[in-house]
Parts: structure tokens; C-alpha cells; sequence
């Protein structure tokens, strides 16, 4: 794979612009997954939106959606940023990155975005989530939410969950940019020089990556949602004894409640993520698309 930097700032203006892209566009099915995911009666995703939409209206599917978006822009832009930087720092002297230096790199963006972004604006969207579905929300919104729960938790409880993310997002961005890399340089191979890949097939790439990212990281979702609840406090310790007691309480199923919301929204992640980070680097003169 070559190894290629992209400039810092049109790494991150293109990453956090795919990412409030992608947030907004997939929000109602992170809203539905996260939902299924709350410890009490199982609801199935149709359920959910039936519900929602008959309380609350449309505006119900996007409770907590502000969060996310500003979150996920933040995200974007520091793994696109930080997976260019490990990928430059591992690569060999022809300038190639291997599978599991790849791997590498994407651990370590995920885990800079989970501290720098992920964790505050998950723990902030959840809560809102939770709170949304009481017949009396105590939250108007981002903002009064936001404070209202550092009040309540100090910033502490903004980062609640943290381990559990930090988990999830390493594997996450291991497994989606190994995934990404690996089958982009494979269909490259294919291609005659000099031929751009069209927008169709990095679409399709990508939402092949986050396929695989949902089946093999889905128990690190479930444990880090309920670690951010309402009732967090009250139920866990910390992650090992939230692990400990759904898997004894509730089945090794349980940690792949809301794997299809979770699917349809990780697969068209994939796909808007890097078709929008592709065409933005294009356009801002930083290098062609998948050239």
C-alpha cells in the first residue's frame, strides 16, 4: 500500500466534513440501534421507529442527533488525520505499509478519536437517547443537555464508557481501514495505470469494510451503551462486570442486540465516509481519487 500523507488540515477538513455528511444522513438508524441496546424489555427495530414516530414524530429519530454530528465530524477528521500519521510512521523504506502495520495505524486512530472525540459526544448522545424515551425528558436539547449532566456528573460523567470506546473504536478503525486498504489495493491491481477508480466501487469498498466492522466489534457496542445509561451508575461497576452480568443474565446473544440498525448504518458509513473524504481531497488539490 503506498503510503502517500495527505496535508494534516486537508485530512481533517475532509474527514470532519464526511463525517457530519455520514452522521446526519444514517442518524435515525444509530438512534434505533441504540434504543434496542438499553437494559429492560427487547424491542425490534420496527417497534422502535413505530413508537418514536407515533410519541414523538420524525423529530424523535433525531433525539441526541446534534451530538453525534459535531462528534462524528470531530472523529473523522482526527482518525483520517491520525491513520495518515501512524501509516507514515510505520511504513518500511519503499514506502509500503503491510496488513498488520496497517492494522496498526487504524488501532491507533481509533483510539485517538475515541479519546479526543467519540467518548464526550457518545456519552452525551446516549443520555439523550435514554432520556428522550421518558413520558417527561429532563433535557431540552445539545446544550442544556450537555451542561445539565456535567452538573449532575462533572466531566467525569462525559466520560463515562471511556474504556469500552476506546475498544470499540480501536477495533473499529483497525478492522475498516485494514479492510478499506486491502480490498482497494486488491480492485487497483485490476486497473490499468493511471485509471481512476470510480466512485461507485470506493462506495461499494467501503461499505464492505463496515460490514466486517459490525460482526466483529458489536459486544464492545452493546457494553459501551450501557455503560453510558442513565443507569450506568446504579447497574455497573465498570465494563468487566457490565459484560459479566448481560452475558449471565441476558445470553451471549445480547451483545448483538441492534447488529441490523448497526449494519445498515456502519455500511453506508463506510461507503459515504470514504467517497466523501476521497472526493473532497480530490477537489481541495491534495491528489487525485484513488490515484
Amino acid at each position: 500500500m503506498n503510503t502517500k500523507k495527505e496535508k494534516p488540515l486537508h485530512s481533517l477538513f475532509a474527514g470532519a466534513t464526511a463525517g457530519a455528511i455520514e452522521a446526519f444522513v444514517t442518524y435515525p438508524t444509530e438512534f434505533v440501534k441504540t434504543r434496542s441496546q438499553f437494559e429492560g424489555k427487547r424491542e425490534s427495530p420496527i417497534a422502535i421507529i413505530k413508537d418514536t414516530l407515533k410519541t414523538k414524530g420524525v423529530k424523535g429519530l433525531y433525539s441526541g442527533c446534534t451530538a453525534l454530528m459535531a462528534g462524528n465530524s470531530l472523529k473523522a477528521g482526527v482518525r483520517f488525520v491520525s491513520y495518515d500519521h501512524f501509516k507514515g510512521m510505520l511504513a518500511d523504506s519503499q514506502g509500503k505499509v503491510s496488513t498488520p502495520r496497517s492494522l496498526l495505524a487504524g488501532l491507533g486512530a481509533g483510539m485517538m478519536e475515541a479519546i479526543f472525540a467519540v467518548t464526550p459526544s457518545e456519552t452525551i448522545k446516549t443520555k439523550l437517547i435514554d432520556d428522550a424515551k421518558r413520558p417527561n425528558p429532563q433535557y431540552r436539547g445539545l446544550i442544556h443537555g450537555s451542561v445539565q449532566i456535567v452538573k449532575q456528573e462533572g466531566l467525569k460523567g462525559i466520560y463515562r464508557g471511556l474504556f469500552p470506546v476506546m475498544m470499540r473504536q480501536g477495533a473499529n478503525s483497525a478492522v475498516r481501514f485494514t479492510t478499506y486498504v486491502t480490498l482497494k489495493q486488491a480492485i487497483q491491481t485490476r486497473m490499468r495505470t493511471g485509471q481512476n477508480m470510480p466512485t461507485s466501487v470506493t462506495f461499494g469498498i467501503g461499505a464492505v469494510a463496515g460490514l466486517v466492522t459490525v460482526y466483529t466489534t458489536m459486544p464492545l457496542d452493546v457494553i459501551k451503551t450501557r455503560m453510558q445509561s442513565l443507569t450506568a451508575r446504579q447497574q455497573y461497576r465498570n465494563s468487566f462486570h457490565c459484560t459479566y452480568r448481560i452475558f449471565t443474565e441476558e445470553g451471549i446473544l445480547r451483545f448483538w442486540t441492534g447488529t441490523t440498525p448497526r449494519l445498515v448504518r456502519l455500511m453506508l458509513s463506510g461507503g459515504i465516509v470514504f467517497t466523501v473524504y476521497e472526493n473532497i481531497i480530490a477537489v481541495i488539490g491534495a491528489r487525485s481519487p484513488d490515484k
